[in-house]
């Protein structure tokens, strides 16, 4: 018989127990090794059996059991120290409360993600969008940042995944129980549920309830749309992460933004928490956020046009794709459909609306609602995640700021970081506390400076091997474990099985790849040439062993057949001791893989990996990389760190570039020379750097390498870093600019763009002329030109505009690199025809072919950069 209904029927806990809970409830416990440990010794057997999940314990554990903790004045002491040192992170005073410039620091930020990963036992979270997520909201925490995180819950979360016998993907989708979910129901003062609603066409409403979950000091907030009010259609929104079709995807996008909104007011309503000053949409999924904020603004009683000023004063946007093909796109009539008046967003014009999606560039297709496009128009900032992938933002969206150089476009940088303490091995923070203490180690892992991480360079080599050692063994055994658990999934039984003993050697060279399955990133690159590759797995004196692990998305069969290629060359009895495919890739893996593999594989079509922050988990375990020189790598990478992949862009291929593709046969040749490449490296430097031993039997060049990635790399990549960028420099001048624009002065603003569009068509550079000239024409190093430049600004006033030269070395096109500007200023009123006279100095400061010209640009101080509004004037044009 088949229950009909699913419910966890959960133990009273005795009334010194009743911290356990709350313990439980703060998913803080999923970075924290004293808490963890403590709910081990609840029951060990049930710890193991739930897979580390506390919820899931305090609801199996057997009532004799906490009866008898309960008298256990041991266990108590300890659940006391563990409660005390909870509330003392809750509520103590942290980097942020504590800043010199804390008074500028917004009161919260909301902070907007389709999908999180703080933890295995909440598995809402595919690949690494989601688990960047989950690592800023923990980081946030341990800094005492005030965001409110916004997402979905879903109710099968992401796919499990298994293999088919013959090696195929397999997808299951178990139904998550929020019940037995470390989340709790927000509730209004009557104790029903809070609930948000959107109006949907026909009449029809989307309602949703809230989940909490507790991460760290940070409200994580789950809109659920499973509720009984809702008809089938909408109960199905939050079903799955990534599924469905074009409608269900928009559904989806507007419940988390415009939504998510709601559920923030009422989180705040309800708790007192702050409202946040700034709102952080991560990626575009969520960029309906700010066309709620412009409804609300519009209640208010402010315009369209002031409205949208003060969303984009207090709205930060983060990209994190490098390719057009990897953006949310939407038919216009669809869109128009589900929004505005008779939709979910009354009272907003929806041409305005539109127009906010609109792909205003050359090659854009006008057609299409660009969530992307309109998140950058809906952000005052905006950023890429590694400053290689800023760059090639700034190149994707161009056509976005008409008449500036690509480098100019307003979308800056900061480089994702990972949380150490959920990714460093307990083992290697142990290494660590006892050099210089478990507080102050704490405090590197989560704070970051490099002064910390300093001691590290005083540990023995002995123990750093031994140490790098004991990881990798571990791994052995975590991936004989699952690699059998796979094979009876697909079907072998036990008498078959005696092989997978013999998979792995603690003693040999280990490299891990582990990553979502995209075409782009190569999980087949390893298998361009085989028998190059099995010679390198059983090379007689300097074998390499291999551990993969991937997830295609389900409607990727081009990804399941790169799967496949990989799992059936794996089960090759020659080599099957020395590769292995894993299935399900997920937080619960990866934890156990990035410490015990001596080497982390990355290698992507560069520059099409944004940032790719599974090296960086690694590296804080010890572990080197080998990677193309892309995302992180490309900024960071030091010989002292590990190696550099070398791609062919420079061998007649056309290099990639996010807007444009490479024919087969320029992918092809490309692969065959990148792979015979990374070949060469492991066989010729990594292989003979590991294997090369000194006295004691200990590769001291190898030892020293992990010990400067551990010391100098390490405080770089952590979250805790990226966080206080963010914080610094995007959310404080985002709340700075959030508090100057009140409805007046947005108005004011909107008024001043509309006035300056207007105007802009007239204004034009009439005259240049530098008034001192080197002798006999030349110019020499040193000379300063005095420059007079005449400029017609029509219906403009000298304060709407800066008048700026711009200066610096040609190429053979005449093309200025490396500009600089050097601002003109007026040198008296306008005459008749509006014309103002600039002048200004313009030194000749370095030698070469040197050139410049002269722009205007409007002017307001609260533009938080000269293109916010798309406008220039050069010679020569009007």
């Amino acid at each position: 018989m088949k229950a009909i209904r699913r419910f966890t029927v959960r133990p009273v806990l005795p009334e010194p127990l009743r911290p356990l809970s709350d313990l439980a409830r703060n998913l803080r416990w999923s970075w924290h090794t004293e808490t963890r440990d403590l709910f081990q010794a609840v029951d060990p057997d049930g710890w193991r059996a739930c897979d580390g999940d506390p919820v899931q314990l305090l609801g199996a554990v057997p009532a004799g059991r906490l009866a008898e903790l309960a008298a256990d004045r041991r266990f108590l002491r300890r659940l006391t120290a563990a409660a005390d040192d909870l509330d003392d992170y809750l509520h103590g005073r942290r980097w942020y409360q504590t800043h010199p410039r804390a008074a500028e620091f917004p009161a919260a930020v909301a902070y907007f993600s389709p999908e999180f990963g703080v933890t295995a036992a909440l598995p809402q979270y595919s690949g690494g969008l989601g688990i960047l997520a989950g690592d800023h909201l923990k980081a946030a925490s341990d800094l005492g940042a005030p965001l409110i995180g916004v997402g979905l819950l879903y109710r099968h979360g992401y796919f499990r995944q298994s293999l088919s016998r013959d090696g195929w993907q397999q997808e299951h989708y178990p139904l998550l129980d929020p019940d037995e979910l470390p989340v709790t129901l927000l509730r209004e003062p009557d104790g029903g549920p809070a609930q948000i609603s959107l109006a949907l066409p026909a009449g029809r409403s989307l309602r949703a309830h809230v989940w909490v979950a507790r991460v760290g000091r940070v409200p994580l907030l789950m809109l659920d749309s499973d509720v009984e009010e809702n008809g089938p259609g909408e109960r199905d929104v939050t079903d799955r992460l990534y599924g469905g079709g074009s409608e269900h995807r928009l559904l989806q996008e507007m419940l988390l933004g415009i939504g998510g909104v709601r559920a923030v007011r009422t989180y705040c309503r309800l708790t007192g928490h702050p409202e946040p000053e700034v709102f952080h949409t991560n990626e575009g999924h969520a960029g309906f956020l700010g066309l709620e904020r412009i409804r609300e603004a519009g209640e208010a009683g402010l315009g369209f046009d002031a409205a949208l000023e003060a969303v984009r004063a207090g709205t930060v946007f983060t990209t994190h794709t490098p390719v057009p093909a990897g953006i949310d796109r939407f038919d216009r009539e669809l869109v128009t459909r589900h929004l505005g008046d008779r939709g979910a967003l009354p009272g907003v014009p929806v041409d305005r609306i539109l127009r906010l999606g609109t792909e205003t560039y050359p090659g854009g297709d006008p057609q299409v609602f660009n969530m992307a496009v309109m998140g950058l128009r809906l952000a005052q900032r905006a950023n890429g995640v590694s400053t290689l992938h800023g760059a090639v933002s700034r190149g994707m969206f161009a056509g976005l700021w008409p008449g500036f150089d690509a480098d100019e476009v307003p979308i800056t940088s900061i480089t994702n970081g990972v949380h150490a303490p959920t990714w460093v091995a307990p083992e290697v923070f142990r290494l660590g506390a006892r050099r210089i203490g478990a507080g102050r180690a704490e405090d590197a892992l989560t704070v970051g400076g490099s002064d910390p991480w300093n001691p590290v360079a005083g540990i023995p080599d002995a123990e750093i091997w031994e140490l790098r050692r004991e990881l990798r063994e571990q791994l052995v055994t975590e991936v004989r474990a699952r690699l059998r658990a796979s094979w009876r999934q697909r079907g072998a039984g036990a008498a078959e099985l005696g092989w997978v003993d013999g998979v792995l050697d603690p003693d040999v060279l280990t490299i891990g790849f582990a990553r979502r399955v995209p075409s782009y990133k190569r999980l087949t690159l390893m298998l361009r040439d085989r028998d190059r590759l099995r010679s390198l797995l059983l090379h007689s004196e300097r074998p390499v062993q291999i551990v993969v692990a991937g997830k295609a998305h389900p409607a990727d069969d081009g990804g399941k057949r790169l799967v496949q290629e990989l799992v059936r060359f794996a089960d090759d009895p020659r080599v099957r001791h020395r590769i292995a495919f894993l299935p399900d890739y997920g937080m619960a893996m990866a934890q156990k893989l990035y410490p015990g593999c001596d080497v982390w594989l990355n290698n992507p079509l560069r520059p099409l990996e944004a940032c790719g922050t599974s090296g960086m988990k690694a590296a804080l375990n010890g572990c080197l990389n080998l990677s193309v020189l892309d995302g992180w790598w490309d900024e960071w990478y030091e010989p002292d760190f590990g190696w550099a992949i070398p791609t062919a862009d420079g061998d007649g291929i056309p290099a990639v570039s996010a807007m444009s593709t490479m024919s087969v046969m320029d992918e092809d040749r490309r692969d065959d020379l990148e792979a015979a490449a990374l070949y060469e490296l492991i066989e010729n430097r990594v292989a003979p750097r590991f294997y090369d031993r000194g006295p004691g039997g200990l590769p001291h060049h190898w030892v020293q390498m992990v010990r400067r990635t551990l010391a100098v790399l390490g405080p770089k990549v952590l979250a805790g870093r990226m966080v206080r960028e963010y914080v610094e420099r995007l959310y404080a001048p985002a709340a700075g600019a959030h508090r100057a624009l009140d409805a007046a002065t947005a108005g004011q603003l909107a008024g001043w763009k509309a006035r300056v569009r207007g105007a802009w068509p007239k204004v034009a550079v009439d005259h240049v002329e530098a008034v001192e000239h080197a002798p006999a024409g030349t110019a020499e190093l040193g000379v300063v030109l005095a420059l007079r430049v005449r400029v017609a600004l029509g219906d403009l006033a000298p304060d709407d505009v800066e008048v700026q030269a711009v200066a610096g070395r040609v190429d053979a096109d005449d093309a200025i690199t490396e500009a600089r500007p050097y601002p003109l200023k007026p040198a008296g009123g306008p005459d008749l025809e509006g014309r103002v006279v600039y002048e200004g100095p313009l030194p000749l400061d370095r030698t070469g072919a040197f050139g410049y010209t002269i722009r205007v640009l409007p002017s307001h101080p609260l533009l938080a950069s000269p293109a916010d509004l798309g406008l220039v004037a050069w010679p020569g044009t009007r």
